[in-house]
């Protein structure tokens, strides 16, 4: 059996000589691995640097019960990009968001909305010529919305502190260790400010942005179990 889908390829692990798996999200099925058998022909329909980080893909599988994975017969770009692989501030972000989707994602079924905002998102990115060095800080709280777990900003009041487990602002410390400060706290609302049309009105520094980057990593670990370490981030942390 046959299915088209369309997908944004997240990571590809060598399997033998011959093979690639590589894991999507897709639009219409959420995640999903699929195999592609490598071909050194000029060619071939399928070339492997398809399979990047966060392209963009039409792909048609083929199906059989007797296999445990879809394997790829066809593939073309479904969104071709100009700059995210040859900007090397951009490519940095890029790895790490396709890192930070293959931990966030694991086991998401179908998902449209969240999707297309990975899909405008990167889109977004791509086009942009300022205001990246914050892009990813962007995205990931934005992400939470559609993962079920984005801070309420209505609780925040100057001094407060950031309850990571409940995902809201407080004035007095709960019963528990996952608390982030005032100082902390106030990156956490600063943040949840930002949005594609006033990036770039946020003068963020390394140290600060670095900052705010391990804030993040920690609540998506405290709302998703088995959040894997990553190894994009240092790379990242040059910016």
């Amino acid at each position: 059996m046959y299915s088209k889908t369309r997908g944004i390829v997240l990571r590809t692990v060598k399997f033998g000589d011959t093979k690639l798996i590589v894991d999507f999200l897709t639009r219409e099925e959420g995640r999903m691995s699929a195999v592609w058998k490598i071909s050194t022909s000029k060619t071939a329909k399928v070339r492997r640097q398809y399979f990047q980080p966060m392209t963009v893909l039409d792909i048609n599988c083929e199906r059989s019960p007797r296999q445990s994975m879809a394997v790829i017969k066809e593939a073309r770009l479904a969104q071709p990009y100009t700059s995210l692989y040859v900007d090397g501030a951009k490519m940095a972000i890029t790895f790490f968001l396709a890192e930070f989707l293959n931990y966030s994602t694991r086991d998401l079924h179908s998902d449209a909305p969240l999707y297309d905002f990975i899909e405008q998102s990167m889109n977004w990115l791509d086009n942009s010529e300022k205001g990246i060095a914050n892009f990813h800080l962007m995205f990931m709280m934005r992400l939470s919305l559609f993962l079920g777990f984005l801070p309420d900003m209505d609780s925040y009041r100057d001094g407060a502190l950031f309850d990571m487990r409940e995902g809201t602002f407080c004035t007095s410390a709960p019963l528990h260790q996952d608390v982030l400060n005032a100082q902390d706290a106030r990156k956490m609302q600063v943040l949840m400010r930002m949005s594609p049309s006033n990036l770039h009105l946020f003068p963020l520094s390394r140290v600060e942005r670095n900052r705010i980057i391990d804030l993040v990593l920690l609540y998506y670990r405290l709302h998703i179990p088995q959040f894997g370490e990553m190894k994009t981030l240092e790379v990242l942390r040059e910016l």
